[in-house]
């Protein structure tokens, strides 16, 4: 491979921040989505309001939220960003709750990596919530659904239902 393929590697071989500060700001939004697999019982006690550690959706978003803001210091080579907007939302299913995050900036480069925080972070959180009532709890699903902005324009997962505007 060449240097010029390698863009977080130097000539010598030593990882590097790629320089975005030529680029021109341009709006971006990414929209990721993941899942946390539990019992049935599990995803009614989430529903109801019924985990004793208390409400477990509200402490999700603002971890969620919170990760968003926070993701290059905990990504070693993303650039910090002005992050615009973050919205968390949930959908309880029978053996599941699904996390989608959408997040937007105006800056130099896309948030796909802050959308993708932003699940994570809420995933975890819903874990630990609930981890005392479902030991059986797995994460999974995790993956950009929606980019848009920047050089590349607008990317869907294939075969998606990506939306453009965010249901609260």
């Amino acid at each position: 491979m060449s240097d010029a393929s390698l863009t977080h590697l130097d000539p010598l071989g030593r990882a590097r921040m790629v320089d975005v500060t030529p680029k021109d700001p341009t709006h971006r939004r990414a929209t990721a989505r993941c899942k946390v697999f539990m019992l049935p019982e599990t995803t009614a006690k989430v529903a109801t309001n019924a985990i004793t550690k208390g409400d477990v959706l509200g402490a999700a978003r603002i971890a969620g939220i919170q990760a968003a803001k926070r993701t290059s210091d905990l990504i070693p080579l993303c650039h910090p960003l002005l992050v615009g907007s973050v919205y968390i939302n949930f959908t309880i299913g029978d053996d599941h709750v699904e996390i989608e995050s959408q997040v937007e900036t105006v800056d130099r480069t896309g948030v796909e990596m802050e959308a993708l925080t932003a699940c994570s972070v809420a995933a975890l959180t819903i874990y630990d919530m609930c981890k005392s009532a479902d030991r059986t709890m797995v994460i999974g699903e995790l993956a950009l659904w929606e980019k848009v902005g920047g050089r590349s324009g607008t990317w869907k997962r294939p075969g998606s239902d990506a939306q453009t505007e965010f249901n609260l």
